[in-house]
């Protein structure tokens, strides 16, 4: 009977609530013309091309139709090669149309019209093509969670303006998109048009907000057919040349090396890079860690940001362990010290192949090879050298098949493996994922069950598993989600987690306006309530209620306010820096209140207030961001933003000897600096700067001592100094010119340099003259990088 109820309710869970919005079809046709992509039009082609017209909005008054000024209309046509995107935008007040220049993927002030492809039309992924009024291209992947803006493919468009409003003609090769190899073509398209004076968007096929899915409500485009596609072969050479000096001398470099793209067949795809370059990528934001946790740095190597939405599913993923510092200690000897300890380990070569099959199955395979890496140490004594080996020779390889079904469902298996060559510590860590929709997208159930397996000087095995359920369309939404994580869960070689051995549960509940009101244009209301307790003791580790509001007003500036309550004494369990050891942490109680003005305006301004206060006498946070920007005109733009945190009376770990562990009592202060600059040359050429300072200090009044309760008492006799001080400095000025479609020549000045004290100095133009005085290395590069395409080598002959 329960067997009975039970299938019962997954019926209802399937089907409950099914519809289908209508879907607008657009029927294609091929061309044997040579189409010139200058915004014009002059073809034969397009006059007799079937018209996308009567675009309804998307945001924010969801579901009204564009007015007959602002009238919009598109043609598709195909050819072996690629598909033809020719769109109109009427304007009434052409003068108003907003025309920013900005980098490649950088949206900025300007109108936008853009085409959304699913080539297996599964409602599950799009290859997004934007274009701004000003010609410069934005491209992404993306699917209902994220958009992934590091993805460059390589199309061609073109911007004009006129007297009636502007046009974009585009031409997107089929290497730039994934589709089935059927002989008749059925794909998802979308065309949105931005009209950024006005804050509105518009689509072709209507996409109602109220659906918390946007990919499954996609028009339709038929008459693609019998199209043989050429080889998708691309070699991108690069060389660079480097230049870096510092107190100790300078160096020059020179690399050179080969990326390769294959297209294996219309679905899949071969990326792999030899004797790899990330010399120009952007610099890492080095902080002042005090907690017990390594800082995670974002990821700005082009080969594992591009394309990579398959083997980031389940967060078992965090690709800057490829490559990032060494971890092994180094035994020394008595009298010895080491002179050389490399802070990157070299990456040999990498190789990817991803792609989807015509059921919907997405194969991906990402393998990583690093060099082994050694330190250098000197006997002090008899001033001879040896080697000791601080990362072997280690091969990563991530493994993922991931099944999609009714056009919002999937089921996915990955695996994540890291092998280290020797005596070392090896990992495997796999995950089963489930991600279950309603037909009419209300509804959605998802959850994992990952397990770890650690070969090591002592073997452990771990695991975790998850399930959550949510509503997900209309204005009152909710999640209740469930976890559970055992202590020996470990994904540290190529993932990354901090928290383990406990179990939680959150509840969320929300009401949104799906369409404009008298006082805002948007609106959310958001309550949640949230616990973790940890496993061996039963004691609480997080618990809070937390309330969240946000929106637009009509003149679309945007705030958010939040309220965060700790009722309840919890326990950090990883502070104390030992295993089963625990840190008493009071009640507490948190806010903070942001605003931002309307980025049409040539000046916004950015503000945010936080501010916490601790159930114990004197101990309390506050701080704000703030960040004005300007912009003279379309191609010049200046910001600045400052950061600052003050900690009062904080406590945290300091050390560990032999009569305890000990803490500290001290008051903290933290503060970032950042200004940027853009100037744009025209839509190929822009200048770029970027400068960063950042200073924070720990000064300690009262040196603590744990108790086994997680209390603290008074520690009068511990002797150290363990006061920090912290500057970090990075400036970057760039000049980048795309001369060619996916081929870009960059010169980067950049300097940087570290500074770290136990003596606190709290003057800023102190610390900011230390911080430059302190070995400042300054690197100069320039850079090429050459797309090749074979066909195009291949017709030449």
């Amino acid at each position: 009977m329960k067997k009975k109820y039970l299938f019962i309710l997954v019926l209802l869970f399937f089907f409950y609530n099914y519809s289908w919005s209508q879907k607008k079809v657009l029927e294609t046709k091929s061309t044997t013309e040579s189409i010139s992509i200058d915004g014009k039009f002059n073809e034969s082609s397009w006059i007799t091309a079937a018209i996308a017209t009567d675009f309804v909005m998307f945001e924010p008054d969801n579901g009204k139709s564009i007015s007959p000024d602002k009238k919009t209309e598109v043609r598709v046509v195909y050819d072996n090669n690629a598909i033809y995107i020719a769109a109109t935008m009427y304007d009434n007040e052409v003068s108003k149309i907003q025309r920013e220049i900005t980098n490649r993927d950088v949206f900025g002030v300007s109108d936008h019209f853009s085409v959304f492809i699913n080539g297996f039309n599964d409602g599950q992924q799009d290859f997004r093509f934007f274009v701004s009024a000003a010609g410069v291209q934005m491209d992404c992947l993306a699917t209902e969670d994220f958009e992934d803006f590091t993805w460059d493919a390589i199309w061609d468009s073109k911007v004009l303006l006129t007297d009636f409003g502007w046009t974009v003609e585009m031409k997107i090769p089929y290497a730039a998109l994934r589709f089935s190899n059927h002989e008749k073509q059925t794909w998802g398209i979308n065309f949105m048009r931005e009209i950024k004076r006005d804050v509105q968007k518009y689509t072709w096929n209507l996409v109602d907000t109220k659906i918390g899915a946007v990919i499954p409500q996609a028009g339709i485009l038929e008459g693609i057919s019998n199209i043989d596609t050429p080889t998708r072969l691309f070699l991108i050479p690069y060389s660079s040349i480097y230049n870096q000096r510092n107190d100790i001398g300078s160096e020059a470099t020179f690399k050179a090396g080969l990326d390769l793209k294959y297209g294996i067949n219309d679905s899949f795809t071969l990326d792999a890079i030899l004797v790899p370059d990330f010399g120009q990528t952007k610099f890492d934001n080095a902080i002042l860690i005090l907690e017990p946790f390594e800082q995670q740095f974002q990821e700005n190597r082009p080969f594992f940001t591009e394309g990579t939405d398959l083997f980031t599913k389940g967060n078992l993923l965090y690709s800057r362990r490829i490559g990032l510092a060494p971890t092994t200690e180094v035994n020394l000897k008595p009298d010895e010290e080491i002179t050389n300890y490399p802070n990157s380990v070299d990456l040999i070569n990498a190789v990817k192949i991803s792609g989807r099959t015509q059921k919907g199955l997405g194969i991906g395979f990402l393998n990583a090879v690093t060099e082994k890496t050694f330190a250098t140490i000197r006997d002090t004594v008899t001033n001879s050298q040896r080697k000791e080996v601080i990362d072997p020779l280690t091969n990563y390889n991530v493994l993922v098949f991931d099944q999609r079904f009714n056009q919002n469902s999937s089921v996915t298996f990955i695996n994540t493996n890291t092998t280290r060559n020797g005596g070392f510590r090896d990992a495997n860590v796999s995950g089963l994922l489930f991600d279950l929709s309603t037909k009419a997208n209300s509804y959605n159930l998802y959850g994992d069950f990952k397990y770890s397996t650690i070969n090591d000087v002592q073997d452990y095995n771990g695991y975790k598993t998850a399930i959550n359920f949510a509503k997900t369309s209309g204005k009152y939404r909710y999640l209740f989600s469930g976890k559970y994580i055992s202590e020996n869960y470990d994904i540290n070689d190529l993932g990354i987690i901090f928290y383990t051995n406990y179990h939680g549960f959150l509840a969320n509940g929300s009401y949104r306006i799906v369409n404009p009101t008298k006082i805002f244009n948007t609106f959310k209301v958001e309550q949640e309530v949230n616990a973790e307790i940890q496993n061996t003791f039963g004691k609480l580790q997080e618990a809070w209620y937390k309330t969240v509001l946000k929106g637009t007003t009509l003149n679309n500036d945007y705030f958010e306010f939040a309220f965060i309550a700790n009722p309840l004494v919890t326990y950090d369990f990883y502070e104390p820096r030992e295993y089963n050891r625990y840190v008493f942490i009071p009640k507490r109680f948190s806010s903070y209140f942001g605003i931002e003005m309307n980025r049409n305006h040539p000046f916004t301004f950015d503000l945010t207030i936080s501010g916490a206060k601790f159930d114990e006498s004197g101990r309390y946070n506050y701080g704000f961001y703030a960040s004005p920007k300007y912009r003279f005109n379309d191609k010049l733009s200046l910001a600045y933003a400052v950061d600052y945190l003050n900690k009062k009376n904080d406590r945290g770990w300091v050390d560990t000897t032999t009569d305890g562990i000990i803490f500290a009592e001290r008051n903290r202060e933290y503060i970032q600096h950042d200004f940027t600059g853009k100037y744009a040359l025209n839509e190929k050429m822009t200048i770029n700067l970027t400068a960063r300072y950042y200073w924070s200090y720990a000064k300690n009044h009262e040196f603590l001592t744990l108790q086994n309760d997680g209390k603290l008492v008074t520690n009068t006799a511990y002797p150290d100094n363990k006061d920090r001080n912290f500057n970090s400095w990075n400036f970057d000025l760039s000049y980048s010119w795309w001369f060619a479609p996916g081929s870009q020549l960059s010169f980067l000045y950049r300097n940087f340099a570290l500074d770290r004290t136990d003596a606190v100095e709290k003057n800023f133009s102190t610390n900011f003259k230390n911080v430059l005085n302190n070995n400042l290395t300054t690197n100069l590069s320039i850079s090429i990088r050459y797309f090749i395409d074979y066909n195009a080598i291949k017709n030449s002959f």
